[in-house]
């Protein structure tokens, strides 16, 4: 009875959720297209000096980057639905190795450009696959805290690699960059190809991408889900987007200074994800929602008020209350990732792509309003005010699409397929 939806088929998966391995395959293949982005972001003012191009367009190795990054979430996990995970994560992780190497022997700017695109374009499929083995692997309690898990461990590489990327291009310019990214990304293709089963549940109809993105959109939940988790990471995109001219225009501070601040935000996302790896298993998925959501709004409201009493003039005042947002934000990422995915465990990777593709497209712009908001006027105050907006609608999605009888219900339902297809394996 392996063909039964809903289990990993075989037991090669179950030995490889229990695995140290499949942690550090997981945090792999979910860290490689970010940290590769991040890398090269000290060597762009050497780039448009070696090619002889204006900063604006060596800035496009990273723009269109994320485009890539986007474009992959919703290519790359719906084809994982349908053909299985190994197969659409080697070929996007070789597509990486041979794009790596073209950066390498890239003879002009727009050569770099978009060899970056398809590196990105084949990176990305990690972040999005990862996702759907999470949710293959683990019930829907743990999914949470194996995201967390996973976002924690790569967040430490992540922090590091601009400082690898400046010192590798300093040493031995920014190709060597490139040198490492390749064999890197080739170590974990091997790595996967050797070690990673398939995961993808056996479908036990052939609904197809039109039918599970028709069940999804017609899901409140999962779009309450999706909703919340995309809204609760456009914090982070305004604020990195308005927060350097803040610190530096406003403040009248140094872009190191406002560096060093930035980077409490993240080490507070860090402890998050740390503190929900803890208390997911023994939680309900939906408190942890909503314990990160109360938080979240808490330290949102909290920063405007800071800002209308002028006190939001100091980093220390901004930054401490962000931090207090960061912490809570993590909570309501990883948890309401898990509870999307989990709507439908079988189009785990659709479920993830589109989560992924509109936290990209959606972080894009509002990146962009940040900086707007941040660079044309005197004080964060509008800055402050967008963030408790973000907030309280990633808490309206809560409120008005997933009702409390739904979630009681759908638990209980989650919990009895579970019990059952277990039963038949």
């Amino acid at each position: 009875m392996h063909g039964v939806m809903g289990r990993p088929p075989g037991a090669a998966t179950e030995k490889a959720a229990t695995s140290p391995m499949m942690l550090l395959l997981l945090v792999a293949m979910t860290g490689v297209a970010p940290i590769s982005l991040y890398m090269l972001v000290p060597a762009l003012p050497v780039l448009a000096t070696a090619f002889g191009h204006d900063i604006s367009i060596a800035q496009m190795t990273v723009s269109l980057y994320m485009v890539g990054i986007a474009c992959s979430q919703i290519i790359m996990g719906p084809l994982s639905d349908r053909f299985g995970r190994r197969p659409v994560l080697l070929a996007g992780l070789w597509l990486m190795v041979i794009a790596s190497a073209a950066c390498i022997f890239a003879e002009s700017l727009p050569q770099l450009i978009a060899a970056r695109f398809l590196q990105a374009l084949g990176g990305a499929s990690g972040m999005v696959v990862s996702r759907a083995i999470i949710r293959d692997l683990y019930s829907r309690e743990r999914v949470g805290s194996m995201i967390s898990l996973v976002i924690a461990v790569m967040m430490i590489a992540q922090m590091l690699s601009p400082l690898t990327g400046g010192l590798l291009e300093t040493a031995f310019g920014w190709r060597s960059i490139f040198y490492v990214i390749t064999a890197a990304s080739l170590v974990i293709a091997v790595s996967i190809a050797v070690m990673l089963p398939e995961t993808r549940r056996v479908r036990a109809g052939g609904s197809g991408f039109r039918g599970d993105v028709g069940s999804l959109i017609k899901s409140r939940t999962f779009v309450g889900y999706m909703l919340c988790q995309v809204l609760a990471s456009q914090i982070i995109f305004t604020f990195a987007g308005g927060g350097p001219y803040i610190v530096v225009m406003q403040m009248g501070r140094s872009g190191a200074e406002y560096g060093a601040w930035f980077a409490t935000t993240g080490f507070a996302y860090l402890i998050g994800n740390l503190f929900c790896v803890r208390f997911a298993p023994h939680h309900q998925l939906e408190k942890l929602i909503w314990f990160g959501l109360a938080l979240q709004f808490a330290g949102s409201l909290l920063n405007l008020v800071w800002g209308i009493a002028g006190l939001n003039q100091a980093p220390p005042w901004l930054f401490g209350t962000q931090m207090l947002v960061m912490f809570a934000n993590a909570f309501v990422m990883s948890n309401s990732a898990a509870g999307a995915i989990s709507v439908r465990p079988e189009a785990a990777g659709t479920a993830s792509g589109a989560m992924g593709f509109l936290q990209m497209g959606l972080g894009a712009l509002l990146s962009q309003f940040g900086a707007y908001l941040g660079g044309h006027f005197a004080t964060p105050v509008p800055l402050n005010l967008a963030i408790v907006v973000l907030s309280a609608a990633c808490a309206s999605t809560m409120i008005f699409l997933i009702p409390r009888r739904t979630l009681v219900l759908s638990e209980a339902l989650v919990e009895q397929a579970e019990e059952e297809e277990s039963g038949l394996l």
